[in-house]
């Protein structure tokens, strides 16, 4: 196949591509059209970017494993399989119910107000910073009882664990993975000092309630209880941040999308699941061949690691139609941004809950907001998740 097309437009056939474009769609859909299942000599892996064969790679976990050799990482309810992974869940789901995450919306709501009247007379605010960021991180903060005062540390850890290399602007590999490994040792330290405080006195929060959940008369290990901490305080932070982000972007792109919602609020919840859609916060995850197979034409041996690109296939002409516009109201909207299958994400309930909360509470409160002429957000340069490193707004 000639890549030079390709190459001559700087969409380099690796996740960097998605990271130089100037929208992940861009490089996923040239590769959607030149090589849908393509093998990337440099980085050893397969790359999937049509809707079918990504939700194939996430939905059968017989032939497409999750569990993996980890090298001193992190185990998590991503990294397993059933049926370790049914037991897991199941505990942990004992802690993190529909009920448990419904009862959180007063707080949340208080939360949102808080946040936005802190900013409502200054007139012009960096939306990251000051409500994307620090709502949803001080809901799992409160989750998981630790001090609002620990935001920042928070905010670092989950930084680091999504964290790509920027080769443009002089990063290296091994750095960011010493400083990754750093991060995850003060994690352990930390959570462990909660837990085990917890083990003593149990509070009302997420922690004591996944050491008193129990399957067959087993409880959670302290390894589990730690990769569960882990696991929501990346996937539970980084992904709303980016959802709040990504729709405040998307509905000011064009205004009259806000102005839509200004006047109809009925609109929200679709349009929420449609910025999932167009501009998903998780762009990629991955899987590993569990014996040899075929998928979309081409072979694929044991042991090969295929990386399933959720952005692709949320923007794939084949499955919605006028893919690459924004549809504040596009039905159905089948939509792969939280996964699919026994990995569906856990946390979907509460990051729509956390964004819909949030975007009414600014529609409410800040129906002038618009973008600050001339300053362009910073792109987060990952290719695991899509968001903006800061959002100027006025109002």
């Amino acid at each position: 196949m000639n890549n030079a097309p390709l190459r001559r437009r700087g969409l380099m056939l690796s996740p960097q591509g998605l990271v130089q474009a100037k929208e992940p769609g861009e490089w996923q859909q040239a590769m959607r059209a030149a090589s849908p299942v393509h093998f990337d000599e440099a980085r050893g892996c397969w790359d999937v970017f049509l809707y079918e064969d990504v939700l194939t790679v996430l939905s059968d976990y017989k032939r497409f494993s999750s569990a993996r050799n980890l090298q001193g990482q992190q185990e998590t309810l991503i990294n397993m399989d059933p049926p370790k992974h049914m037991r897991y869940r199941t505990l942990v789901s004992q802690a993190f119910t529909l009920k448990a995450v419904q009862n959180l919306a007063p707080r949340i709501e208080e939360l949102a107000r808080e946040l936005i009247d802190e900013v409502l007379d200054q007139g012009e605010i960096d939306l990251v910073e000051r409500i994307s960021f620090p709502l949803p991180v001080i809901v799992i903060a409160e989750l998981l009882g630790v001090p609002k005062a620990d935001i920042d540390k928070f905010k670092h850890w989950s930084d680091l664990m999504v964290q790509g290399v920027d080769l443009s602007a002089g990063e290296d590999y091994q750095t960011l993975m010493r400083a990754k490994q750093q991060a995850m040792g003060e994690l352990h330290q930390y959570f462990g000092a909660i837990i085990q405080e917890r083990r003593i006195r149990r509070e009302q929060d997420m922690i004591s309630a996944l050491l008193d959940a129990k399957v067959d008369d087993q409880h959670l290990e302290l390894p589990e209880l730690l990769s569960f901490c882990f696991l929501l305080l990346v996937a539970g932070n980084e992904t709303t941040t980016n959802l709040i982000t990504n729709s405040i972007y998307t509905f000011l792109e064009d205004r009259t999308r806000y102005e839509q919602l200004l006047n109809d609020r009925s609109l929200l919840t679709g349009a929420i699941e449609e910025v999932l859609r167009f501009r998903s916060p998780v762009q990629s995850m991955s899987r590993i061949a569990a014996a040899d197979l075929e998928l979309g034409g081409r072979q694929i041996k044991q042991c090969d690691e295929l990386i399933a690109w959720i952005g692709s296939a949320n923007l794939d002409e084949r499955k919605f139609p006028d893919a690459d516009s924004f549809r504040i109201d596009r039905t159905p909207n089948q939509h792969l941004a939280f996964g699919h299958g026994v990995h569906f994400c856990l946390g979907a309930p509460l990051a729509r809950l956390e964004a819909q909360i949030a975007l009414n509470a600014i529609l409410t409160k800040l129906p002038n907001l618009r973008r600050v002429d001339g300053q362009e957000p910073q792109k987060i340069a990952s290719p695991i998740v899509y968001g903006f490193k800061n959002l100027q707004v006025q109002f």
